[in-house]
């Protein structure tokens, strides 16, 4: 089969008239068109998908003490793990981000569904520490396929008016995989071992693929020609989100959001075990699942919000980001002085209820400045810039910790969210002049 051959079959697959069902497979299309209320049918099947690449994702985190003491591993080199996965994540995002503007989206996140789902499967197989970074990268890989192309996808389903709610009900999915995962993954591990939740959670997602295969659709009506018109030219929607400075803006404040709140999320189930002597499934309780508890809860409100603002105002998202930011320094920086339990938990969750209101319009916010040609790949941009910022902290709190305690090290965090803050308020002239322009 020569080029001509393949160039042939390309063609052919991505003809809407594609016969056959595995061209209709690879096309994202289906024989009727898709019923009205589809673009609310695929948050639902793509929130499934989400709670498992966060619940996966935070396994780890309910099992850091079991990990410390079976492979003889210090809390750096926890830390370090995190870091390697978030760093990885965020390379991969952005690549996988670029190709979401140039491929089927749809076949993106089935791939990257088995993908992670098989990496989580074999964690079971590590033997140290070097395996255990190894097999942990691997499912950073899969899962970083996901986001910036499941957040475009549902953006071309839905009008701008619904966006913000659209995209707020998906990220619920991210809070409920963490909490309900992270909750599970404790109950498990103290049952049945560290690995046990690795091997749950792998098996079911096989169980969700065989519904999406059946389900996920790519022929999105405001997917227009023009939006795929030069798949020949990769450099092109990076260029344009590289000349937005809105966009740019955002992802700074990205950065800085979501290195402070991983580095609370993925040590406060450390903390509650070691400082306030709970055991695994205790401590997810009063740390991650207080977290995403608070987050599913507010991401909401947060979308409901930017929705009702932006039709009055087109800054109207970008106060929901600054207020969202706000709430959650404010509650965070009194957290040393936080003595039990519910104190603790009381905190995570005020400050958590601050972050899912960024949380809940940040990827709208980022679609409202970039056409939809270049989403995926501002939405990877974002997002590797928020998982480098994660990284860094992860691995910078316990370092810190060693002086100063993880309590103090946690209530540092809020000075990121306050420098993010200020960039909001800063940049908002340079939003409202780009959202003109568009």
């Amino acid at each position: 089969m020569d080029r001509r051959d393949v160039a042939g079959l390309v063609r052919t697959v991505n003809r809407p008239g594609a016969a056959g069902p595995v061209g209709r497979w690879v096309a994202g299309r289906f024989d009727r068109p898709a019923p009205a209320n589809y673009p609310w049918i695929l948050v639902g099947l793509l929130w499934c998908v989400s709670f498992l690449n966060s619940a996966d994702r935070a396994i780890l985190n309910s099992v850091k003490p079991l990990l410390r003491d079976a492979f003889a591993i210090s809390d750096i080199q926890l830390g370090l793990v995190d870091t390697v996965f978030f760093w990885t994540y965020a390379v991969c995002a952005f690549l996988f981000g670029r190709i979401g503007d140039s491929v089927r989206r749809r076949n993106m996140i089935v791939f990257g569904l088995v993908f992670w789902s098989t990496a989580t499967g074999l964690m079971p197989i590590a033997t140290g520490f070097a395996m255990l970074l190894a097999m942990r990268t691997l499912v950073a890989v899969g899962e970083s396929t996901y986001y910036p192309t499941a957040t475009a996808l549902i953006s071309a389903w839905q009008s701008p008016a619904r966006r913000s709610r659209a995209l707020a009900i998906h990220q619920t999915a991210v809070f409920a995989g963490g909490g309900i995962g992270g909750w599970a993954a404790g109950r498990l591990a103290d049952l049945h071992g560290w690995w046990m939740p690795f091997l749950v959670f792998s098996g079911l997602g096989f169980v969700v693929l065989v519904v999406l295969l059946g389900k996920l659709r790519d022929d999105a009506p405001s997917r227009t020609p023009q939006a795929q018109a030069h798949p020949s030219e990769p450099a092109e929607p990076l260029r344009m989100v590289l000349r937005n400075p809105a966009a740019l803006l955002l992802c700074a404040v990205f950065f800085l959001a979501t290195a402070a709140y991983s580095a609370v999320l993925n040590w406060s189930n450390t903390y509650a075990h070691d400082v306030l002597k709970l055991d695994l499934a205790d401590s997810a309780l009063v740390g991650p699942v207080m977290i995403t508890t608070a987050g599913f809860c507010s991401v909401l409100v947060g979308g409901w919000l930017a929705d009702v603002l932006a039709a009055r105002n087109p800054l109207g998202r970008i106060t929901v980001l600054t207020l969202g930011l706000t709430v959650a320094a404010t509650f965070l920086l009194p957290f040393p002085w936080a003595r039990s339990a519910t104190m603790v938990g009381a905190m995570l969750f005020a400050t958590s209820f601050g972050k899912g209101l960024f949380d809940g319009c940040i990827y709208a916010a980022m679609h409202d400045v970039m056409p939809d040609a270049a989403r995926a790949t501002a939405a990877g941009l974002m997002t590797m810039m928020g998982f480098i910022g994660a990284g860094i902290a992860t691995v910078a709190l316990p370092a810190i910790a060693t002086l100063t305690g993880l309590a103090a090290g946690f209530g540092m965090m809020a000075g990121l969210y306050l420098l993010a803050v200020l960039l909001l308020l800063a940049g908002r002239p340079v939003v409202r002049r780009v959202l003109q322009q568009g």
